[in-house]
């Protein structure tokens, strides 16, 4: 009986230790635990169902595929199959005598998927991608001119080192060290850290009751500098006009097309990225809730920018809501591309049938 008190005695004394040291923990995590939910909750919790958080699918957790269990299409003389089974996809091309089968491993995208994949040691681009709007496979964007002759080449676009830092730089969080790709320390989609590099560190010296260092205010930047920083991913002014990518396809790169509006001059904070959209949250796509943004300056007694401008702007003559459905048109992507439609960002007043501008 003494024995079975002692054993009673000594269980409960572990059971009060380890709620006691777990207490601790929680109370001060480490820096591997500590998260910025534990300070900006709603921003951090928001942001991760936005489609950049959502911008890398991983096998077991691509929502796409496992909703599309089996996806086929046949592009001139090659058919295409990616299947999926529990958590694990494929994808298959074909010409009827030769096959090329491999897994899935990254879904690039929140709505239209492209698939990154490998193949003999080398990285590629799926030749086809899924696309929400036929809710089935065409060719992938930016692909439409190429013509395989043979299952090798109609298997996908071998990607370049630059190519693949790319790709996966802006669509995981932490595939790069010292410049370098480093697939084995990748978190899907963008997390807090992709865009706000000190956060680790932030973190770590939280856990240690202290404040620094902080992460860079991304919010003290000019309206070029926010445009130049989205660009990384989203494509600035400058990469454009070198890379002479001109027409319609250049719409997909809004911080190009909203430095070509004859109102933005990089420096208004009124007219720039994170103007109108807030980062942390859902893309709005109701476009009256973007006029008090236009009238911030197209107004009667608009308050004048923080900085000299070269005019006065406009007041619209013709209406007073929905601005962007007229200054701020739908533009869909030409020839195979077009299931694809953006908002062009070249604010500009629009007549009808007039050419696209570059």
């Amino acid at each position: 009986m003494r024995r079975t008190r002692l054993r009673i005695r000594l269980l409960i004394s572990i059971l009060l230790w380890v709620i006691f040291v777990s207490a601790r923990a929680e109370a001060h995590p480490s820096a591997t635990e500590a998260t910025c939910a534990n300070c900006h909750k709603s921003k951090a919790m928001e942001q991760r169902e936005t489609p950049m958080a959502r911008a890398l699918a991983l096998p077991g957790s691509n929502f796409i595929l496992k909703s599309h269990p089996r996806l086929t299409v046949r592009k001139g003389s090659y058919t295409y199959v990616v299947e999926t089974h529990g958590d694990q996809t494929t994808y298959s091309v074909t010409d009827g005598s030769r096959t090329i089968t491999v897994p899935v491993r990254w879904g690039f995208g929140a709505g239209a998927q492209t698939w990154v994949l490998e193949h003999g040691g080398m990285f590629y681009e799926s030749l086809v991608s899924f696309y929400p709007a036929i809710d089935g496979l065409d060719t992938t964007t930016g692909d439409e001119k190429l013509s395989p002759h043979n299952v090798e080449e109609a298997f996908g676009r071998e990607l370049s080192d630059d190519d693949k830092k790319t790709c996966f730089g802006c669509h995981a969080t932490g595939t790069q060290i010292n410049g370098k790709l480093h697939l084995e320390s990748l978190k899907p989609g963008l997390t807090c850290e992709r865009c706000h590099a000190d956060a680790s560190a932030h973190m770590a010296a939280i856990s240690l009751k202290k404040l620094t260092p902080m992460p860079r205010d991304l919010g003290a930047l000019s309206s070029e500098g926010i445009s130049n920083y989205c660009g990384q991913c989203h494509r600035p002014w400058d990469m454009v006009v070198r890379s002479h990518w001109r027409g319609e396809m250049n719409v997909r790169f809004q911080p190009y097309r909203l430095a070509n509006s004859r109102c933005f001059n990089g420096t208004d904070p009124r007219i720039s990225c994170v103007a109108c959209h807030d980062p942390h949250q859902n893309l709005v796509h109701n476009t009256s809730s973007y006029d008090a943004k236009c009238l911030a300056c197209h107004a009667s007694g608009s308050p004048l920018a923080p900085v000299p401008t070269s005019e006065v702007p406009k007041i619209c003559p013709v209406a007073k809501g929905n601005c962007t459905s007229c200054h701020m048109p739908k533009v869909t992507l030409p020839g195979g591309s077009s299931h694809l439609t953006f908002t062009d960002h070249q604010i500009r007043i629009v007549k009808p049938g007039g050419p696209y501008p570059n």
